[in-house]
C-alpha cells in the first residue's frame, strides 16, 4: 500500500503539482486547503482513494482535527508537505498590522502547527519526512516583501532546528525555496521585467519545484537542508 502524504495548500500551485507527482507514485493523499470545494476538485482529479479536507493552518484545533481525520481515513502519515502560504506585498510603512499578523500566522505559525501534529504521528511509526516550502526571498530579502520574507526566513530557521530535534527518531525535515514560479501568488508581477534578473531567463513551473520536493521526501540521508529552486536568482548579489 502506498505511503500517506498530507499536503497543506495542496489544491493549487506548487502544492497541487506535488500532489500530482505523488499520486503518480502511488501515494494516498490528503489535499488540504481553506476552500474545501477547490480541494475536492483537486483530489478527484488525482483519481480514487484520495481525501480532501478544509483547514485554517493558523488554528491549532483545526490542525489537530485535520490530522485525526486523516489518520482515521488514510492511516498514519508518512509525508508532510507545507505549501500553504499567503502574501500581502507592500512597503513596510504601508503595511497594516493585521496583514503582518495574517502572513506570520499562516506562513510560519501554520507550518509549526502542522509539523507539531505530524511529528507526533511520525514518532509513533518511527520515521517520516517533512518538506516545508520556503522562498528565496526568505534567504535574500526583497523590497516590498519584508513581512513575507521574514515569515519565510522563519520557516528555514524553524525547519533546521526541528531537523535536529527529530533526526534520532528517523524523521527528516527539509525546505524547498522557490524563486519566481508561475502561480496565483505571482500572477500580479511584471514577469517580462523580472525575467531579466533571472539567470535562466524565465519563471519556473510548479512541477519543476515539485520534483525538488519529491527528491527531498524520498532521500533517506538528507535532512536540515534548504534546496533552492530559482533559476539561479540566488547567485546574484
Amino acid at each position: 500500500m502506498g505511503k500517506v502524504c498530507a499536503i497543506f495548500g495542496g489544491s493549487r500551485g506548487i502544492g497541487k503539482a506535488v500532489a500530482e507527482l505523488l499520486a503518480q507514485k502511488g501515494c494516498r493523499l490528503a489535499i488540504i486547503a481553506r476552500n474545501l470545494e477547490v480541494a475536492q476538485t483537486t483530489a478527484r482529479s488525482l483519481g480514487a482513494g484520495h481525501l480532501a479536507l478544509s483547514c485554517d493552518v493558523s488554528k491549532e484545533q483545526e490542525v489537530q482535527n485535520t490530522f485525526e481525520e486523516m489518520q482515521r481515513k488514510l492511516g498514519p502519515i508518512n509525508y508532510l508537505v507545507n505549501a500553504a502560504a499567503i502574501n500581502r506585498d507592500g512597503l513596510l510603512l504601508r503595511t497594516k498590522t493585521e496583514d503582518m499578523v495574517s502572513q506570520i500566522h499562516t506562513n510560519l505559525l501554520g507550518t509549526m502547527l502542522t509539523c507539531k501534529a505530524a511529528v507526533k504521528s511520525m514518532i509513533q511509526q518511527q520515521g517520516g519526512a517533512i518538506v516545508n516550502i520556503g522562498s528565496v526571498v526568505g534567504l535574500k530579502g526583497n523590497s516590498g516583501q519584508s513581512v513575507y520574507s521574514a515569515s519565510k526566513a522563519g520557516v528555514v530557521g524553524f525547519s533546521r532546528a526541528l531537523a535536529k530535534e527529530v533526526a534520532r527518531k528517523q524523521i527528516r525535515v527539509n525546505v524547498v525555496a522557490p524563486g519566481f514560479v508561475h502561480t496565483e501568488m505571482t500572477a500580479h508581477l511584471a514577469e517580462e521585467e523580472l525575467k531579466k534578473a533571472i539567470p535562466l531567463g524565465r519563471f519556473g513551473d510548479p512541477h519543476e519545484v515539485a520534483h525538488a520536493v519529491l527528491f527531498l521526501l524520498e532521500s533517506p540521508y538528507v535532512t536540515g537542508s534548504t534546496l533552492i529552486v530559482d533559476g539561479g536568482l540566488q547567485l546574484l548579489t
